[in-house]
């Protein structure tokens, strides 16, 4: 048997794709997880579009975007943006 290695970064083609994926690793708080996340999705659109868009370079987005960064709220806004993707608050859900 082979094994091929799953790259989400391939599939994430709309802004539907990248909100969903982004939602559920939000949905998880772990923080690392949230930024590998935000990493995939901008090596997906393009991590040169996305240091364009954001103003930023492209090495503190690989830094800040892994699984061991620690992006700051106005990264994460800048990124989200230059995505085509924003966040909304929503009541938290409680077990009945």
């Amino acid at each position: 048997m082979t094994l091929t290695t799953f790259d989400v970064a391939e599939h994430l083609e709309s802004p539907e794709d990248i909100a969903s994926f982004l939602a559920d690793a939000f949905e998880t708080g772990d923080v690392g997880y949230i930024s590998h996340a935000l990493g995939l999705v901008a090596r997906a659109k393009g991590m040169t579009a996305i240091a364009k868009d954001t103003g930023l370079s492209r090495e503190s987005l690989y830094k800040a975007l892994n699984a061991g960064g620690h992006p700051k709220m106005e990264t994460i806004h800048k990124v989200m943006k230059a995505m085509g993707v924003t966040m909304s608050v929503v009541p938290e859900k409680t077990m009945a």
